[in-house]
């Protein structure tokens, strides 16, 4: 871990080490709802770094990303109930053909010279062309959902993830540490830099002698597999897959808000926004409840409005400003500006 804290200052030291105690110690004190909302905040960290991997770092917008968690949702949930496969040897087949897709995806788009907004709007329409598959696929339930056995468990089964919800937070909390750890080596290596240079612009990378179609081909496959290993858990701590929920473009912009919020194309952007954005949702809708108001559609108006007043007044996000008051503003993330 030293190569992650070199030329840290000390008092950012103590505070990232408070930080991560506290994560580490939470669920022993948390109750049940707050632990779910710890539970969710670490989702939204860990999916909406994988979505910062395609665009964030090489610069790809996808508005689809939905496609990859349904995706490993639904096709380990089916293994594990059709078949009785552990989820963690059906993840591994799900990441696959997540990232075939993904490589599709891709392969169709790069090659045919579609980016920017028409990108976006491809992947939207394959995460749509899915919603409306698997609607009708009725091996997996259809329109009328798919549903996990739920059982009263006295100790945990990490081999199934059937459990409690203090196990799933300790792998969502070690996942979201390991796709940290790999989004800062993959900064540091040469696909890094090339990425860099492709979003900054790809005609100039290419003058260059980069291969573009290859690594913006990685960043998308890369994205999708690890984006499909959230969905594995979205599927077994929520128990219940409906395509209408899974796989809507309102799943998608629930991922891409936390980067968005955070920084895009930052390391620490995709967690600082995911705690800040639900955190302070689930804080609002709790007083709501607590209020007795019961107002359709309120967590969506809040999140609109932490967005405008983010791109306003915060254009970078929250994380570089925060970067620089906790002495933290050095090159490690080679932020675009």
């Amino acid at each position: 871990m030293k190569f992650l804290l070199d030329g840290v200052p000390r008092s950012a030291l103590v505070l990232l080490a408070l930080f991560f105690a506290g994560l580490l110690f939470a669920p022993m004190v948390a109750n049940d709802y707050v632990l779910v909302v710890l539970v969710t905040i670490l989702y939204f960290a860990y999916a909406g770094q994988c979505w910062n991997i395609m665009m964030g770092f090489a610069g790809q917008l996808s508005l689809g990303h939905a496609l990859y968690i349904g995706l490993g949702a639904y096709i380990t949930a089916a293994l594990y109930v059709k078949f009785g496969v552990s989820p963690w040897i059906g993840l591994f087949p799900a990441l696959a053909i997540s990232g075939a897709v993904g490589a599709l995806i891709g392969f169709l788009a790069f090659r045919f010279g579609v980016s920017g907004v028409y990108f976006a709007i491809l992947t939207i329409a394959f995460a749509e062309f899915a919603r409306i598959g698997f609607d009708h696929f009725t091996w997996v339930g259809g329109a009328g959902g798919f549903f996990l056995p739920v059982a009263n468990y006295t100790q945990n089964d990490f081999f199934n993830l059937r459990g409690s919800q203090r196990m799933f937070y300790y792998i969502l909390l070690a996942m979201t540490v390991a796709v940290f750890i790999l989004c800062h080596l993959l900064l540091r290596s040469r696909a890094g830099y090339y990425w860099l240079a492709i979003r900054e612009s790809p005609e100039a990378a290419e003058a260059l002698g980069i291969n573009i179609f290859r690594y913006k081909m990685y960043a998308v496959v890369l994205s999708a597999a690890l984006t499909a290993l959230g969905g594995v858990f979205f599927a077994f701590f929520y128990n219940n897959l409906f395509p209408e929920q899974v796989f809507h473009i309102s799943r998608s912009i629930e991922i891409i808000l936390g980067p968005i919020i955070g920084g895009i194309g930052t390391l620490f952007g995709p967690i600082v926004g995911a705690f800040l954005l639900t955190g302070l949702a689930e804080s609002l809708r709790e007083v709501m409840l607590r209020l007795g108001v019961d107002l359709p559609g309120v967590k969506q108006v809040f999140y609109g409005f932490c967005l405008l007043v983010v791109v306003m007044f915060l254009p970078d996000g929250v994380w570089p400003p925060l970067k620089k008051k906790l002495g933290l503003d050095r090159d490690t993330e080679r932020k675009e500006g």
